[in-house]
């Protein structure tokens, strides 16, 4: 029942206070990318200071994040790190699929925060566009935050990448940063209930540039996968 009520006061909380602070956030995006990354992380606050004070849900780090160019390749089981992330990076580049742009209100402020949409439908031609998106972030000196697993995956779960992580290990020369986390344990894909506790993001070892497609995939699937790996024996 605590769990239940928790997760209610959440909703209701949350909601509220996001309409105030997205219509700000939809005001400043007609003033520039600075103004509307600000206004974002000011709702991104909004939303952890609501996990943490009213669900008991906080977020820990292990390891350093990016905050200039390389690719950031994070496991996604929940919409809460999808939030979360723009408070951890200054100014993340995230790819998301298109129809969450074309969303009103929230896909305007989306594209005048710059994510990187990919419109799945058109195969090669997504590939190109993300690239061409992805290049122009690297030159503002931006990480680009991609879920290589393509969408939310259940706890316990860890299947095959989809092809945009390699498209962009290959044209862009950056390194690799696999970050793990066990965000569905806490906050399950369907339903309101939430449970208190940390949500751990393991940020592992840089992948360099120039591997074999076959060797880079690995790496990435092995350490985003990091709280799925059975424990060692004892």
């Amino acid at each position: 029942m605590v769990i239940w009520l928790r997760s209610i006061l959440f909703l209701a909380a949350y909601l509220t206070g996001s309409v105030g602070l997205v219509l700000i956030a939809l005001f400043e995006a007609r003033m520039g990318r600075a103004r509307v990354t600000r206004a974002s992380r000011r709702w991104a606050r909004w939303h952890r200071f609501c996990a943490k004070h009213i669900l008991g849900i906080t977020t820990k780090v292990d390891g350093v994040l990016p905050q200039g160019a390389a690719i950031v390749a994070m496991k996604h089981e929940s919409n809460f790190e999808t939030i979360e992330l723009l408070v951890l990076f200054d100014r993340p580049a995230v790819v998301m699929k298109k129809e969450l742009t074309d969303l009103p209100i929230w896909g305007r402020i989306a594209l005048a925060h710059g994510v990187i949409p990919v419109d799945r439908q058109t195969g090669a031609a997504a590939l190109r566009q993300m690239l061409r998106a992805a290049k122009a972030a690297v030159a503002e000196d931006r990480p680009i935050i991609i879920f290589p697993e393509g969408t939310r995956i259940m706890p316990g779960q860890s299947p095959a990448l989809k092809p945009g992580i390699s498209g962009l290990y290959k044209a862009l020369g950056l390194p690799i940063i696999p970050v793990a986390l066990q965000s569905g344990t806490l906050w399950p894909r369907k339903g309101i209930r939430r449970y208190p506790g940390v949500v751990t993001l393991k940020v592992g070892a840089p992948i360099p540039p120039g591997l074999p497609r076959e060797e880079m995939e690995a790496q990435v699937h092995a350490a985003i996968n990091l709280f799925n790996a059975p424990a060692p024996q004892a």
